[in-house]
């Protein structure tokens, strides 16, 4: 196949999240406005500044088989499940070369992940320093490497014509979903699986985001914690889980039979060379990203009708985002719904693209923009029509959204769906 210009579609989908154990459980909860945020149990979370967090709704005990789940990283296994489940969704029988509707040659995975087996790399440092060099695992340098959940889920669709993680903090899921785009249309592969996957709910990570005043501290209402757009917003909730698609070119997906959810447009990334935590407040650098998308695809401003929103609750990036959208679009972000998802799932930090491309993708195949929950009181910077209470309809006939994702180091990531011909 020749270096072209491939429509890529997405023909799968695959979850699991503080809100359900796949896709449809978790699309359920995100249109009745549950929130996943729960006060840690744990005895080492009782001393902590931060005591809330959004954990997965469904052990991944309880889905994968005990000799797989201990030799993976729970951000490899998230990682794992919610591929399975796409692979499944996009009516693959078994893995490439033994279904013979797709070519391993021609079957990629790009899998994401913003700081990799954290709690593996913790862990095992704690039984070497209690218990000596004899009982850490054998399997801790393949638990840890960033790459795992990537090559893992490669290795379990037989994926040959690349395997690849990209690592832009909480950009990472929706970098990982624009290069597997890239993948299909440039001719490298007919399929990618691609997504992302975050597994840091541990003492460390929460007590370092803490002290950078990142996080909300919050925790005598846990589900309130995460407000985006609300003046009272102090910080993020970490949530944990996995986000997967399966992206396939439309030539592929129509000569297998294939039902299709909707169109994967493309990509616009940019990097604001701003601040290593920070955002560039005037939201220059997300102005950038999505300049770059409008540049480099045939998408409309007309037809964006929803944006699924960064959106992480905290004081300067939520607005800087809605500069960026008002600074590129106009008025035409007037009639564009916007959901801020990370009020229910909390942060997944490199799964939030890749969750939330899921929830992109179901909000164009539904046509139902989800409503963001906890904004009571306004912030008096917010520039846009922000869903709240119901699900808000969306309009009949070609319509297109976007998915933004922004991470520590200035990384800015915006992907563009949109339905297909009816």
């Amino acid at each position: 196949m020749s270096p072209t210009n491939h429509t890529v579609v997405v023909t799968g989908i695959g979850a699991t999240t503080p809100l359900g154990g796949d896709s449809a459980s978790t699309w359920e909860a995100l249109l009745a406005g549950r929130s996943g945020v729960r006060t840690l149990t744990e005895d080492w979370a009782a001393e902590l500044p931060v005591r809330i967090a959004a954990r997965v709704a469904v052990e991944p005990g309880e889905v994968l088989p005990r000799p797989v789940a201990r030799k993976l990283d729970r951000s490899a296994q998230f990682a794992l499940i919610a591929a399975r489940e796409a692979w499944a969704d996009a009516g693959f029988t078994a893995k490439a070369g033994e279904d013979p509707s797709v070519d391993p040659d021609r079957l990629g995975t790009v899998i994401a992940s913003g700081i990799g087996g954290v709690t593996t790399l913790l862990d095992q440092y704690d039984v070497l320093r209690n218990q000596g060099v004899r009982k850490v695992s054998p399997h801790t340098v393949p638990m840890l490497m960033p790459n795992s959940p990537a090559a893992n889920v490669g290795i379990d669709v037989n994926a040959r014509a690349g395997v690849h993680t990209p690592v832009s903090a909480c950009a990472s899921g929706a970098e990982a979903i624009g290069y597997a785009i890239e993948m299909i249309r440039t001719g490298r592969a007919d399929v990618v699986v691609a997504g992302g996957t975050e597994a840091a709910i541990h003492p460390l990570p929460i007590v370092a985001f803490g002290n950078m005043m990142a996080m909300s501290k919050n925790n005598e209402d846990p589900q309130g914690a995460s407000r985006p757009y609300d003046a009272a917003r102090n910080g993020f909730v970490l949530g944990e889980g996995a986000g997967v698609v399966v992206l396939e070119s439309a030539e592929h997906a129509a000569a297998r039979g294939a039902r299709a959810y909707c169109e994967a447009v493309g990509q616009g990334i940019s990097a604001d060379a701003h601040h290593i935590t920070q955002p560039e407040p005037s939201g220059r650098g997300i102005a950038s990203a999505l300049q770059h998308l409008m540049e480099n695809t045939d998408i409309k401003p007309a037809e964006i009708v929803h944006a699924n929103a960064h959106a992480t609750s905290t004081p300067q990036g939520d607005i800087a985002e809605l500069k960026a959208l008002r600074k590129v679009f106009g008025d035409d972000v007037d009639h564009m719904a916007i959901s801020a998802t990370k009020s229910m799932t909390g942060h997944l930090l490199g799964g939030a693209g890749g969750i939330e491309t899921v929830a992109t993708v179901l909000a164009l195949h539904n046509r139902l923009a989800p409503p963001t929950i906890n904004l009571e009181n306004p912030d008096p910077e917010m520039d846009a029509d922000v869903v709240r209470g119901e699900p808000r309809p969306l309009p009949a006939g070609t319509i297109a959204a976007l998915n933004d994702s922004f991470g520590f180091g200035g990384h800015n990531v915006v992907l563009a769906l949109r339905t297909l011909p009816q």
